[in-house]
């Protein structure tokens, strides 16, 4: 399992840092009009698939987390993190740089004992055609992922240890505090420093002046200004077959992004409709909202967090070596900690994500969308059923796992309820 506990131990809870819709359709403006949508179904050929795939999938997801319980076990019985501790001490004295030093030692230990999960993962949307990104390109990305973790990581957790050796019963408080900034500047950095390192951007009216007046007519709608520069389109053909449009950054930097593949796929209604969901998503302060769920979550995560820590080390310190909180030999067990806090947490962040941003993003582009488009219910019905249809979306999900997993509602549930809208009642 590919820990990415640059952020989950650091920000523990976050997952906000940006809105993303996806809006898989295959209809183009020059093919005929596709039968009328009731429910959700796919083809037998693809509902072999999309069951294999979900099966498959919602094992992997559970065997990689327990993986990545058991991986950090290991750590801590065979004293790793003590013996990087110990070889980080022997480089420098200076905290700052004995960070650079045991950080990037344990980050790609678990990292690469994780390969084997994301190289079957990749491995799955080749083989299932929701991929064309070659191996090395992906291991090209993989490798530039790890990059940018390491140094973000390193200065996240030098400045979480700091708090820690200064205020051993508050750090989690202050941490928390400074938890915001941090989630609120990488958010504002993220489309356009680290984006661009995995994907090439244009702005959107450079060949596609339809999608900008599309978005253009539904910004005047709503009376909401959206500039010219700050629509984009990003090459995603490059590397899926899939499509998708989100929203993304904060301040200056927050901007409308669409794919490639969404610009070759959809038909202009359709694309109005997408446009309207993510417009739902700047009117209805869905970023701002994000982040204050996320701020009540990482609030109760930090407490928990110290309170485990504090006990675990008490009970076990001596046995894996760790002298105590702000040793660095307890990053194994902080992030046992966080990891544990954040599969219970899992559910709570997803059923906000469902319940309260993506359907509400729904009812919104519907709301937009009937004043502007003939049959808008059958458009938007439409754009769900191709976006099961390319993604391989199963159309019977357990309940269980939708309430687990499922940050979107289910393809099957949002055709229903699109096709039964009442814009009135909504």
């Amino acid at each position: 399992m590919r820990f990415r506990w640059v952020l989950s131990l650091a920000l523990v809870l976050c997952g906000f840092t940006s809105l993303r819709s996806e809006a898989q359709v295959s209809a183009g403006t020059n093919l005929q009009a596709p039968a009328p949508v009731t429910h959700y179904s796919l083809p037998p050929d693809k509902l072999a698939k999309a069951h294999a795939l979900y099966t498959v999938r919602t094992t992997l997801h559970f065997a990689e987390t327990l993986y990545g319980l058991l991986l950090l076990l290991f750590i801590l019985r065979f004293q790793l993190g003590a013996k990087f501790r110990n070889f980080a001490e022997r480089v420098t004295r200076i905290r700052f740089v004995q960070a650079f030093v045991f950080v990037p030692l344990l980050t790609l230990t678990i990292d690469v004992l994780s390969l084997p999960f994301s190289l079957y993962g990749h491995h799955l949307s080749l083989q299932y055609g929701l991929s064309v990104q070659h191996w090395p390109s992906w291991f090209w990305d993989w490798t530039k992922s790890e990059l940018i973790g390491l140094f973000i990581g390193s200065l996240l957790l030098w400045l979480l240890y700091a708090l820690i050796r200064k205020s051993p019963t508050r750090w989690w408080f202050y941490s928390w505090l400074l938890v915001m900034p941090i989630m609120i500047f990488l958010m504002w950095l993220m489309p356009v420093v680290l984006d661009p390192v995995f994907n090439k951007f244009e702005p959107l009216a450079k060949d596609h002046m339809d999608l900008v007046i599309a978005t253009q007519k539904i910004a005047n709608a709503v009376g909401v200004t959206m500039p010219n520069d700050r629509m984009f389109l990003m090459k995603a053909s490059e590397k899926v077959t899939t499509a998708n449009a989100y929203v993304t950054g904060v301040g200056s930097t927050a901007r409308v992004v669409v794919w490639d593949t969404t610009a070759q796929q959809m038909t202009v209604p359709e694309t109005t409709f997408v446009i309207g969901h993510e417009m739902g998503h700047y009117v209805l302060h869905h970023i701002r909202k994000g982040l204050t769920f996320a701020s009540i979550l990482m609030f109760f995560g930090f407490w928990l967090a110290y309170r485990c820590i504090n006990w675990f080390i008490a009970r076990w310190g001596n046995a894996f070596h760790i002298r105590g909180a702000a040793d660095w030999a307890s990053l194994p067990a902080l992030m046992l900690i966080a990891s544990l806090i954040g599969f219970v947490a899992e559910p709570i962040a997803n059923n906000f994500s469902r319940a309260r941003i993506e359907h509400q993003a729904d009812i919104y582009g519907l709301k937009i969308t009937s004043g502007i488009t003939p049959d808008y219910r059958q458009v938007a019905a439409q754009s769900f059923q191709n976006l099961g249809e390319h993604s391989l979306s199963y159309p019977y999900p357990s309940k269980l796992m939708v309430f687990w997993l499922y940050d979107h509602p289910d393809i099957s549930s949002r055709i229903d309820f699109t096709l039964h809208f009442d814009p009135n009642k909504n």
